[in-house]
């Protein structure tokens, strides 16, 4: 089983990053869907430049994750700097997973089918780039085969 996931780790890192860029297309709606116009009007403006200035962070580290993803020798060679990067992109995309389901207050939610249903695609979203990512760190640290 794990040489089969090592052979294919090429293609499952393009997924990954396809997975991602569409990810940062797509998350372009949720300051609309989730009110963030209004919501941070509230905020001291230092605050809501903060919040802002973290949400681009964000915004932007999942493209890069997805750019330098398009590239999968690039996170595959094996070397100690392909593992590092990996490690981190797997620990962010775990991270990611945890405060989904630990941390995330979906009291006051949006609902209805299509939001339920976008909840349920980025979350199995989530889980693959963590398993993708961390499978790609094993291999580069050598507990997986090719």
């Amino acid at each position: 089983m794990a040489s089969l996931i090592g052979q294919n780790l090429p293609t499952l890192v393009l997924l990954a990053a396809i997975g991602q860029l569409v990810l940062i297309v797509a998350s372009l709606a949720i300051p609309r869907v989730l009110g963030w116009r209004a919501e941070t009007a509230k905020l001291r403006p230092l605050t809501r430049q903060v919040f802002w200035t973290y949400a681009a962070y964000i915004w932007a580290t999942n493209l890069s994750f997805g750019l330098v993803s398009l590239h999968p020798a690039w996170l595959l060679d094996g070397s100690p700097l392909a593992a590092g990067v990996t490690g981190f992109i797997s620990a962010y995309w775990i991270g990611r997973v945890g405060i989904q389901f630990f941390y995330f207050d979906r009291s006051d939610a949006p609902s209805g089918p299509a939001v339920r249903l976008a909840e349920v695609g980025l979350v199995a979203l989530f889980v693959y780039l963590a398993a993708v990512y961390s499978a790609a760190t094993l291999f580069n640290l050598g507990r997986i085969g090719p």
